[in-house]
């Protein structure tokens, strides 16, 4: 279901977030991956339907909107987040810093470039975080191989990022930011269905756990047997 575009310039700057709604009309996603990647401009495409391809390194925009998704109003809250540069040393402490961001997120966009080998190794660390924040393997996470159109300058094939997500048992998708706003609208949507079934099953687990089983009824023939024992047994 595509959004409808916007008539004012947009800002790369934080929005305020949606106002607080009816439990499973929210929803809140975070998207995550190494400097460079196409985040912001993923986010924007999404929400705007317009691409810019030059962005200031961010340091966690928070970016809100009331989206349709399936015939209903969501308020959807994306949070950006700074990139991973360095995944052997510095990739650990960064992580640290967006263990908030992670427990407060429900789905996860793990986003890498075909163009850039090294962004590719950052997604799994990325994902054995989320897991250890996220243990419950429902969480969905999806991996994303961004800037499909520069294929001249393909670094990771389309094998490796299917054989990445196998592994961490995630959905994989390559799309193009620039060149497939659809494509792009298409992979923020499944992740706010996914979220949104986890929300219902989730809600659904609370009030079933919260329910007292009735007491079974006396049975009726056993109460007389056991009285007719007594009886007897005083007769006796």
């Amino acid at each position: 279901m595509r959004l409808p575009s916007m008539s004012q310039p947009f800002l790369l700057a934080p929005i305020a977030e949606c106002p607080s709604g009816p439990p499973g009309a929210q929803v809140r996603l975070a998207v995550l991956g190494a400097r460079g990647v196409g985040k912001s401009a993923m986010i924007v495409r999404f929400l705007t339907k317009r691409f810019i391809g030059d962005y200031e390194p961010n340091t966690g925009n928070l970016y809100s909107r009331m989206v349709h998704l399936e015939g209903d109003h969501v308020a959807v809250q994306i949070q950006d987040t700074p990139g991973c540069i360095q995944v052997q040393e510095n990739c650990l402490q960064v992580l640290d810093s967006l263990s908030r961001c992670v427990k407060w997120a429900e789905g996860f966009l793990l986003v890498y470039s075909i163009t850039d080998y090294s962004s590719y190794q950052s997604v799994q660390p990325l994902y054995q975080h989320i897991r250890k924040v996220h243990p419950d393997p429902r969480t969905p996470v999806i991996i994303v191989g961004n800037k499909a159109d520069l294929l001249h300058a393909r670094q990771v094939q389309a094998k490796e990022g299917l054989q990445l997500a196998n592994e961490l048992g995630s959905l994989f998708l390559e799309i193009s930011t620039s060149d497939d706003s659809q494509g792009v609208c298409d992979v923020f949507q499944y992740l706010c269905k996914e979220v949104s079934k986890l929300q219902h099953a989730s809600s659904t687990d609370r009030r079933r756990s919260s329910i007292i089983p009735r007491p079974k009824s006396p049975n009726m023939q056993d109460l007389k047997r056991r009285f007719k024992q007594a009886l007897s047994s005083k007769v006796k």
